[in-house]
């Protein structure tokens, strides 16, 4: 069978997935180009191939599974020593402490913005108004970037985040488009340095002129689209359980864990992930692998492997111990991650502390999910709620 498989919708992942994915714990499939590989379900499998030497995604040559080159990946698509070596020039940036320090001024953005929703009144876009602009607005401050230049990028990481969705041509346009915007942040960085995180990679002797560029609007990409897309997914699962949103309300205490089981929950991998070579004789599930050998580790499966999760197929706000993947695993770690789970956090709070009847606008089924995307998500999120009702 061919993969990516064709996207469907729902937040969670598809019962028909799951249930193929649970019957095998490789399944054999096909990628874009005529290569062979196998789909690596379970939890622990997809562990190992995310921190185990002898699978390598340098050594993957068939490409991506969505717009971007490899050569615009330059952190997702290689291996120590070059990993470890441009991770560790913007790690300092991405620490739980400092995550925790922007707490404040994360807190600030999220009711700014909903304080405009709220004044434009129901119904509104929840990705337009907030979902998107959040996020971005978060990374835009690191790199010391205007947000109003939004405008500008936000259509060039859509173009670049196509998995079949987009012409090859506009995707390229756009690649050259965002390569050549920061281009010249990265001069005008040299020229006048500031304190943000572009000056501070700008002055990195262990990084070229070309990586750095690379580094711009990767972590653009990366630090805005993720969370956006993840946000608009954890609201439609909160619409579709108001008891949970209740229990919530009732308890804000128990936000962070939730964001842990949306991170389990939500299906969120639209190409599944990036292809792994083997390079070392391995065996995944008794199943012996050589040089040559190609696996895509998948996520989203693994964080429902009944072996790994007690009540795998229900949502519990409180589940602890809770060793999602949502975030990766090992070297490939999301980078972003303390930020990832400190917006999610705070956007969820000030939803429902606002918020105190917010619903879909429409029927679910109407929701236009983002087909042939690497990030799943939804393109618009109509919501409402009662007027007088948001605080």
């Amino acid at each position: 069978m061919d993969f990516p498989f064709p996207n469907r919708p729902g937040a969670p992942l598809d019962e028909g997935r799951l249930r193929l994915f649970r019957a095998r714990p490789l399944v054999p499939v096909v990628l874009p180009g005529g290569h062979r590989a196998l789909l690596v379900t379970r939890h622990a499998d997809v562990r190992t191939v995310l921190s185990d030497d002898r699978f390598s995604r340098e050594a993957w040559t068939g490409g991506t599974l969505f717009a971007r080159t490899p050569e615009s990946l330059a952190l997702a698509a290689c291996d120590p020593p070059t990993h470890t070596r441009r991770r560790k020039a913007v790690q300092a940036w991405f620490t739980a402490r400092r995550a925790e320090a922007d707490r404040p001024r994360i807190e600030a953005l999220a009711e700014r913005l909903l304080d405009g929703m709220a004044a434009h009144g129901p119904p509104a876009d929840l990705i337009g108004e907030f979902a998107t602009p959040l996020p971005y607005t978060v990374i835009c401050d690191m790199l010391g970037i205007p947000a109003g230049d939004l405008g500008l990028l936000l259509p060039w990481v859509t173009a670049m985040m196509s998995a079949g969705r987009y012409p090859a041509a506009e995707v390229e346009a756009a690649r050259q488009g965002m390569h050549g915007y920061f281009a010249d942040r990265l001069a005008e960085r040299r020229a006048r340095p500031g304190s943000d995180l572009l000056s501070v990679l700008a002055a990195a002797p262990e990084l070229s002129a070309e990586e750095i560029v690379v580094f711009g609007y990767g972590l653009l990409a990366a630090g805005g689209e993720t969370t956006s897309n993840f946000l608009a997914a954890c609201v439609v699962e909160l619409a579709r359980r108001p008891d949970l949103a209740a229990r919530l309300r009732a308890d804000p205490a128990l936000i962070p864990s939730a964001v842990e089981e949306f991170l389990r929950w939500v299906w969120f991998a639209g190409t599944g992930g990036r292809p792994h070579a083997v390079v070392a004789d391995v065996a995944l599930d008794g199943v012996p692998l050589g040089p040559g050998d190609v696996v895509v580790p998948l996520t989203d499966a693994a964080n429902r492997d009944p072996a790994a999760f007690s009540g795998a197929d229900e949502f519990d706000p409180a589940r602890s111990p809770n060793p999602h993947l949502g975030l990766g695993h090992g070297r490939h770690m999301c980078l972003g991650a303390p930020h990832a789970r400190l917006e999610l956090q705070v956007a969820i709070a000030a939803l429902l502390r606002r918020f105190g009847d917010l619903a879909l606008a429409v029927d679910p089924d109407r929701l236009e999910w983002r087909d042939r995307m690497f990030v799943r998500g939804l393109w618009r999120l109509p919501v409402t709620w009662t007027p007088g009702r948001d605080g």
